[in-house]
């Protein structure tokens, strides 16, 4: 293994003091050589631990200053997709005032327009345009997400508001990447980050042959552990960790093509079986290790108590059909298409209902039948009547079977039968970037039935046309 830990571009952490001072985080120490924190930053936070603001800063002066030492573009990472958006108000007097980069901006505007016309009534195209500032997060639709990423990308923004999420998988680096908060959210609460999240959002921190230094600014807050963010500059990127989990998708297609004895060997030749011969014993491997196994027999065994499997663990005809619903709740949906509860004929329906199955946030399905329509008001209490039974199985077995919500399968119905994207956004009652989620995992799900077309031709056929329904623009752009 060859391992590479050099930055390409040096990374200058700085502190920034209430009063606009920019100072050093860290010093040599005199003695040892070793880094330790700059005494006025040491002072600052003896003595002002409780009187440190949890709400926003004051961007305006934070770019002022900024700008001033010529620290940007930059990215600030922010705790919620709330705060990444409030924050371009708190910009107003950071006004574009050189023409010529701002009819660049325009000009660049204008030809992703283009490509996707509802960019033109973005709530905050006016940031852009005018403060050179915007909001990054998954709540956005991809295509405005496109805009910030290539105006970046092109120098032609001062700075972007962004949740941690950014730090992973888009390419924008910046001047300076700015730090309010020492954890994250990973979906259900907040964290302390660890080595490897710091440095990837540090790693946004200068831009290779444009920068000789990247700087790594934080700025007190009642959230900010100036201590971590010591520890985490040196640390090593935390180890990987086997993330393997056994689900009903992985069962069917292993045993698609190998036996159960042959499963065995493939599991103790896994990741997590590596871990365990090569590192420290750690709990968190150890159970994984020791449930795997146990873990694929009770999937197998249900896969047979259902008739998708047979006594000596290969897949009945039911169960290599089912192989191919490569989705979350495959069991489910295969049953569904079992008990003829899926609607064959009509792409709408079908969209609607899958999109209940690919939900995964607790929804207020208080829909009023004046915007509902019968035909899904009907598919949909036949389909959660006639699963009941199978899913009450499952959980009885100790797996999951999600509830069904009818508002996800209400606004995927509206928007595929030609609704508008407003009026489907008031009905799913959700940010424009989740429906949008929502509606291209739907449309994934949909082509794992069009492949069934050799055992559900019609089924397949529909699902063909719903897909076509689904991924229209500002879903898609072109």
């Amino acid at each position: 293994m060859i391992a590479e830990t050099k930055r390409p571009v040096a990374l200058y952490p700085l502190f920034m003091h209430p009063s606009g001072t920019l100072l050093p985080l860290i010093v040599p120490a005199k003695s040892s050589g070793k880094e330790k924190m700059y005494k006025k930053v040491r002072d600052f936070i003896k003595t002002n631990p409780m009187r440190l603001s949890s709400g926003l800063p004051p961007f305006n002066d934070i770019l002022r200053v900024l700008k001033k030492y010529h620290l940007l573009p930059a990215i600030f990472f922010l705790k919620s997709r709330a705060d990444c958006d409030q924050a371009l108000n708190l910009c107003r007097r950071n006004q574009l005032i050189d023409p010529q980069r701002k009819d660049k901006i325009t000009e660049k505007i204008s030809v992703l327009i283009d490509k996707s016309p509802h960019i033109l009534n973005h709530r905050q195209l006016w940031h852009l345009k005018n403060l050179s500032v915007g909001s990054h997060h998954s709540g956005q639709m991809p295509s405005w997400k496109l805009v910030l990423e290539k105006l970046m990308t092109e120098g032609l923004l001062d700075a972007v508001f962004a949740t941690s999420t950014v730090s992973a998988g888009v390419n924008f680096p910046a001047r300076s990447v700015i730090f309010l908060n020492s954890d994250r959210f990973n979906g259900k609460q907040f964290l302390p980050l660890t080595a490897t999240e710091f440095h990837q959002m540090t790693g946004r921190a200068g831009r290779r042959g444009m920068d000789n230094i990247g700087f790594a600014l934080l700025i007190p807050n009642k959230f900010m552990d100036i201590g971590l963010i010591l520890k985490l500059l040196n640390s090593p990127p935390s180890a990987v960790i086997s993330q393997i989990r056994i689900n009903f998708s992985m069962v069917l297609n292993l045993l698609l093509s190998h036996s159960p004895a042959e499963i065995e060997v493939m599991l103790k030749k896994s990741f997590a079986a590596y871990q365990i011969r090569k590192s420290k014993p750690k709990r968190p491997i150890k159970r994984i290790h020791k449930d795997l196994w146990s873990d694929f027999l009770h999937h197998l065994s249900f896969l047979q108590q259902t008739g998708f499997a047979t006594a000596n663990g290969k897949l009945t005809e039911d169960g290599k059909w089912a192989s191919q619903l490569r989705v979350d709740q495959p069991l489910m949906i295969a049953e569904c298409f079992r008990l003829g509860l899926l609607p064959g004929s009509e792409p709408g329906l079908l969209a609607g209902i899958m999109a209940s199955f690919v939900n995964e946030r607790e929804s207020d399905d208080s829909v009023s039948k004046k915007i509902m329509s019968r035909q899904l008001w009907k598919a949909f209490s036949s389909l959660i009547v006639g699963i009941k039974p199978f899913a009450r199985h499952m959980m009885a077995q100790g797996f999951e079977a999600r509830p069904l919500f009818i508002r996800p399968a209400a606004a995927i119905y509206a928007w595929a039968t030609g609704h508008s994207w407003e009026n489907v956004l008031a009905l799913a009652e959700m940010e424009e970037g989740d429906l949008a989620t929502l509606i291209l995992r739907t449309a994934d799900n949909l082509r794992h039935i069009r492949a069934l077309k050799r055992v559900f031709p019609e089924a397949a056929q529909t699902a063909s046309l719903a897909i076509d329904l689904l991924l229209r623009e500002p879903v898609v752009y072109y």
